[in-house]
């Protein structure tokens, strides 16, 4: 582990607890509103940031062990997102909160594992994109995936 892999995974934890504060507070009323950006429900856009802090740290582990994410595109993300929406429309608050602390938690700690080397490590995530630094992945789409949707069930509720 490196001096910034841990700045790294300390930032996404600060940002995942505040998230934690932010799901604690929600109504069932707010629960069920409905986020402009996303146009999901706030428990259905809290829960696909929950369901991704492992999927994203599987990223992170597949670029820095030199594995190809295959040929997956915007549209195939953008799929599996309209599935996810319709999958957990009913998604409960606790279930949510249990799953989002539990990937948060591996997901730092597998940023908290990377060496500096590590860090610099880059492939392509994306189809058509350019290759990312698993830095850049932690940052870019880590951290801010939380920022962005956060951001959205924050304004959702005003919080």
């Amino acid at each position: 582990m490196g001096a910034k892999a841990e700045a790294l995974a300390k930032q996404f934890e600060t940002k995942a607890q505040e998230a934690t504060a932010v799901l604690e507070k929600l109504s069932d009323a707010d629960w069920k509103k409905v986020t402009e950006a996303e146009k999901w429900s706030v428990g259905v856009t809290a829960h696909h940031v929950a369901q991704s802090h492992e999927g994203i740290a599987n990223i992170i582990k597949a670029v820095v062990g030199g594995q190809s994410m295959g040929n997956f595109s915007m549209d195939m993300l953008h799929e599996m997102n309209a599935k996810h929406a319709k999958d957990f429309a009913n998604v409960g608050k606790a279930e949510t909160i249990a799953l989002h602390k539990k990937g948060a938690a591996a997901a730092a700690g597998c940023v908290r594992g990377l060496s500096d080397d590590l860090l610099g490590k880059s492939g392509t995530v994306l189809t058509g994109m350019p290759p990312m630094t698993a830095e850049q992945i932690v940052t870019t789409i880590l951290i801010n995936h939380i920022n962005d949707h956060f951001g959205s069930i924050k304004k959702t509720v005003g919080a």
